[in-house]
């Protein structure tokens, strides 16, 4: 089973040939692909798996997810 996780976009740097977008989950920067998701915009929210935008999300969709996870992870 994979996993995606919402990340929200804080920058995008237009690379050839595909954009890259840094997102930031908990504190933590990444780069990541937007080549599956080139209209993705700085402030929105994507799925994100193995390194690639995989969709856009609306932010209450992101949030709920955030916390789901949150929860999953406070039972370890």
């Amino acid at each position: 089973m994979c996993l995606a996780i919402p990340t929200q976009i804080i920058a995008i740097e237009a690379t050839s040939p595909f954009p890259q977008a840094t997102v930031v989950l908990e504190g933590v920067e990444r780069r990541i692909s937007l080549a599956l998701t080139p209209e993705a915009q700085v402030g929105d929210y994507v799925l994100v798996h193995t390194g690639y935008a995989i969709s856009r999300v609306d932010a209450v969709e992101a949030q709920e997810t955030l916390a789901m996870l949150a929860e999953m992870t406070a039972y370890q």
